[in-house]
């Protein structure tokens, strides 16, 4: 890489863990950095796996506030993730790299249906439950490991809007404030990206200037993106989401039609 080179990948890294911590898709700024650099797809996909774990941890850390009394929601919601991580890791290995391109903006978009309808859907739940008698489960039941199963196997795969996938579907079946579901996600973006990422180091390849550059990036980002992210009142991070989410499905689509 030129100086040039470099510094983009190093502003691409810190603009990815900004935005990874406050919602997620990251990834469609690092991605495309590295391969203007003339890394091969693969190449870059897992140099940047690797790369964005320090932005995960750093933003996991950022929101340590809001982490407290989820300990067992997290270690139940992360056996699923490391096993959807570890299986999404596997077929990027084994799937041509266009596999997930044509699901992949569909998933997004409802999941950005979901993340709009969510305080409806929210209280349509709690309507029901008042009738039924019944209290809600903290851990989202066996439909949120489901789902949270298959949003960590292409999380493992290619990570764009994970972040997404994840707040979607803990805001619609958890009852909890978004922020602390987001510190969440955060978490489960770092046990995807670390279990990927591991996996990687013995079979894949690495561009390992573009994984130190990225990694420090990410790891300032993360920090920014929990100073920023913690700030935003439920309606403001709302919309964020839901900003950052048509950009990802319109930058997708290109990659996919374009």
């Amino acid at each position: 890489m030129t100086i040039w080179e470099m510094l983009a990948v190093f502003i691409a890294g810190v603009s990815a863990g900004t935005i990874n911590t406050i919602v997620g898709s990251g990834t469609l700024i690092t991605f495309p950095v590295l391969l203007a650099t003339g890394l091969p797809p693969v190449t870059a996909t897992v140099s940047n796996a690797l790369g964005l774990i320090p932005g995960s941890v750093s933003g996991a850390i950022g929101y340590r506030a809001e982490l407290t009394g989820q300990r067992r929601r997290i270690l139940r919601l992360s056996a699923a993730a490391l096993v959807g991580g570890l299986s999404g890791a596997t077929l990027l290995l084994v799937l041509p790299s266009s596999a997930f391109e044509t699901i992949v903006p569909v998933l997004v978009t409802l999941a950005l249906v979901l993340v709009i309808l969510q305080p409806r859907l929210a209280r349509a739940v709690q309507a029901r439950r008042e009738r039924k008698g019944t209290t809600p489960r903290p851990d989202g039941g066996p439909l949120l490991l489901i789902g949270l199963l298959l949003a960590s196997v292409y999380g493992g795969y290619f990570t764009a809007a994970q972040g997404i996938i994840y707040v979607s579907l803990m805001g619609t079946l958890i009852d909890d404030t978004l922020q602390r579901l987001n510190a969440v996600k955060n978490v489960l973006a770092a046990v995807v990206n670390g279990v990927a990422a591991l996996f990687f180091l013995f079979v894949a390849d690495f561009d390992w200037t573009a994984v130190v550059l990225i990694a420090v990036g990410s790891a300032i980002g993360g920090q920014l993106g929990a100073k920023v992210g913690r700030r935003l009142p439920p309606t403001a991070l709302r919309v964020f989401i839901v900003v950052v989410g048509v950009f990802a499905v319109v930058q997708l689509l290109i990659r996919r039609y374009g």
